[in-house]
């Protein structure tokens, strides 16, 4: 009963229901993020809201280059066929005055 073999999808192992990507991406509205562009730019940020297409509207947007941070955005709107994946940031966004 304890090996746990079973044919869990989620993969994650720490039990409980099995989430679908889009439940995932309704549970991270509202937190922080990082979205990686194929160009290869982050923007992190606070996820305002995302649709089908995964467009991402955020908030409180900062532009990283090269891990450097190049631009900051009030509110930032990216088109989701530039989008490489999104994930959510593990440290607190921090303004900067």
């Amino acid at each position: 009963m304890s090996s746990g073999g079973g044919s869990d999808k989620s993969g994650s192992g720490g039990g409980g229901a099995v989430k679908t990507p889009s439940d995932f991406l309704k549970s991270i509205r509202g937190r922080p993020v990082v979205v990686k562009l194929n160009s290869g730019v982050d923007y992190r940020g606070i996820l305002a809201c995302l649709d089908g297409y995964m467009n991402i509207a955020m908030e409180q947007t900062e532009e990283y280059v090269n891990g450097q941070l190049k631009n900051k955005y009030g509110d930032a709107f990216i088109r989701g066929n530039n989008v490489l994946y999104i994930s959510t940031s593990k440290r607190t966004l921090t303004d900067g005055s």
